[in-house]
């Protein structure tokens, strides 16, 4: 079910053969900040406070939006998540499987599709569609100065201007502003690890899985409450870090990194046990594969997507309703049993869900003169969160080549939806990657909304500190 969204404004074609001065400044008063009053009273009304069509569909599968508390009384942090959620007695409705995916391709990816292809036992258990995604009212109120003061940069894939915590872009005008809402989606202060795992299965014929256990944080400065200019507050995406546990080929190798919204090299330090040294990884980034996990696994995959937009041309494709993973608590079940969950080809059915959403289509292909192994992408972000939910990678042929889930779950500590734990299926080689998952860990992912504690500062995340860190 695809369609273009009615808040969604590409340049007229008259516009773009040419056009009195007056015409273009007024699309573009529409489009790129110069917003009007009725383009600010639309959030809350017809969409909501994030940029979502407020109204359900048109077969009721997909309901009205309302601003629902999500957890029922007496959650605190350690406590399994589902068991307080609104809506933990829901039944699935169907499950769609190899056998009877064609009846449903029209609520289905390529990638998905490809999945349920090539896995027979792959399987998608359906639930009724619950829009548990909101923000918070600084957040919202943040969103609606942003349709008249957000700006990207004038290289035309970094953002300039913008008041954070907030969607930059509720009514995107370009590809590149839908994944700069999923960038800047407010995720609390940071995001901290315990313990953390990544799972890559085995390859064809072998029964060794990589199981590499972490301890890892995130701190985000433009998700400080209240009401900041970006500039204010400086032009980081985020900073992180993790040291591994295990395994020993692993153990004691830590990393510490900045993230920039308009820089691509960033800074990423490594720490090499061995070496008891760090060094500055400058290409460590886009393409490059991440230490350990045999070629399964790029930066730039990390997240869903991570790093600058700038080596891809950014598109809108329009909005499309699917089947995606959502309210996906299974897959940050720190009490279940590893083998119950991490399965050989795919999680366990039982720890996936998936709901009928709208979803921004947002196609990347690469620049004229840019490289990348996968030179095209496609990234499915929910309308009412901005997370995506949903990615394929194409190969230099063209094939199908990586499709990645996003697990999206509501915070009860931010108010908002995130996607942290996501798999990635690696289609040729039959292969896929498990990462920022909670399953079996024994403690639970938290989600921090002030900045206490020496993590949630950027001195934190330095090559000193992670030299001294490292060397304790």
């Amino acid at each position: 079910m695809t369609h273009q969204n009615p808040y969604f404004r590409p340049l007229p074609a008259s516009l773009r053969a040419g056009c009195c001065l007056m015409a273009c400044v007024a699309w573009f008063s529409m489009t790129s900040g110069l917003a009007s009053a009725a383009d600010v009273a639309q959030l809350g009304t017809t969409l909501t406070p994030s940029g979502a069509e407020m109204a359900g569909n048109k077969d009721g599968r997909i309901p009205a939006w309302k601003n629902e508390v999500q957890a029922t009384d007496g959650w605190a942090w350690g406590m399994q998540r589902k068991d307080f959620w609104k809506y933990k007695n829901d039944k699935a409705q169907y499950a769609i499987n190899a056998g009877n995916a064609a009846q449903y391709s029209e609520v289905l990816t390529p990638g998905q599709l490809a999945l349920l292809k090539q896995n027979p036992g792959f399987q998608m258990e359906v639930y009724p569609t619950r829009r548990s995604c909101s923000v918070p009212d600084f957040v919202a109120e943040n969103t609606r100065k942003n349709v008249a003061s957000a700006k990207m940069g004038e290289n035309g894939w970094s953002l300039k201007a913008a008041v954070v915590p907030g969607v930059p872009f509720p009514m995107p005008a370009s590809g590149a502003q839908a994944m700069m809402n999923m960038k800047m989606r407010y995720r609390g202060q940071g995001v901290e690890f315990q313990n953390g795992y990544t799972f890559v299965s085995p390859r064809r014929g072998s029964e060794d899985w990589i199981q590499a256990a972490y301890e890892q944080s995130y701190f985000f400065p433009a998700g400080k409450k209240g009401s900041n200019n970006l500039a204010d507050v400086g032009n980081v995406e985020y900073f992180t870090y993790f040291t591994y546990r295990s395994p020993a080929a692993l153990a004691g190798q830590a990393l510490a990194a900045n993230i920039y919204l308009d820089n691509p090299s960033g800074e990423t330090f490594y720490y090499f046990p061995g070496q008891r040294r760090v060094r500055r990884l400058p290409a460590y980034a886009y393409d490059a594969p991440q230490i350990g996990f045999e070629n399964q696994y790029l930066l730039d995959e990390t997240n869903m997507f991570t790093g600058t937009l700038d080596r891809y041309d950014w598109k809108i494709a329009g909005k499309k309703e699917i089947l995606v993973p959502y309210n996906v608590f299974g897959a940050y079940d720190f009490k279940a049993k590893i083998s119950d969950v991490v399965q050989k080809n795919s999680l366990a059915s039982a720890n996936r869900r998936y709901e009928l959403h709208r979803v921004w289509v947002v196609e990347a292909t690469i620049k004229q003169g840019a490289r990348h192994v996968s030179p095209k992408r496609t990234y499915y972000l929910d309308e009412d969160s901005w997370n995506a939910v949903l990615a394929e990678d194409y190969d230099v042929q063209g094939a199908l080549w990586k499709v990645r889930e996003g697990y999206l779950v509501p915070v009860y500590e931010t108010g908002t939806c995130d996607v942290l734990a996501f798999s990635q299926y690696n289609l040729p080689e039959g292969r896929y990657v498990f990462d920022f998952t909670t399953v079996g860990a024994g403690s639970d992912v938290k989600w921090l909304t002030d900045t206490k504690g020496e993590r949630m500062k950027a001195s934190f995340y330095t090559s000193e500190n992670l030299r001294a860190t490292s060397d304790r």
